[in-house]
């Protein structure tokens, strides 16, 4: 097989707390480190999330369709997004986490200095079909 990766979107159902950011990262985090899956998870303050996994095929596929498909903390799960890529975006983060402030990954998203380091590690290279994900989730947040 080859590298993988898989964008969606979700709503959860009830709103996060803070702990429950954290414990949810950290699982992600593990669990990502032992199946050699890299990514970025956003969340919105209205509860949606977005997520980029990206990895070999059969772990990226098991983790989206085994594992957070039947997470009872959100619904409305939609693939945006799938399939083979040539380099992973996201190489140095088992799962980097921002709250999708509009004007923040705005800020973000835009730098011209996307390769420097941030406090979560390198800023990832993104690629133009992930960045227009990225965009629109925060364009969408902004409107609400």
């Amino acid at each position: 097989m080859g590298l993988y990766h898989l964008i969606y979107q979700s709503r959860a159902v009830a709103p996060f707390s803070d702990a429950e950011l954290v414990a949810l990262l950290e699982w992600s985090r593990t669990y990502n480190r032992q199946v050699h899956v890299t990514g970025l998870l956003l969340h919105s303050p209205d509860g949606r999330f977005l997520q980029i996994l990206e990895g070999e095929e059969a772990d990226v596929r098991k983790l989206y369709y085994e594992h957070i498909l039947s997470d009872p903390r959100h619904h409305q799960c939609q693939v945006l997004g799938e399939g083979n890529c040539v380099e992973r975006s996201f190489a140095d983060w088992s799962m980097g986490s921002r709250v999708a402030q509009a004007a923040d990954l705005h800020a973000l998203l835009q730098s011209s200095s996307l390769n420097s380091s941030t406090r979560l590690g390198p800023k990832p290279t993104i690629r133009p079909e992930l960045l227009e994900l990225l965009l629109d989730f925060v364009e969408t947040q902004a409107a609400q």
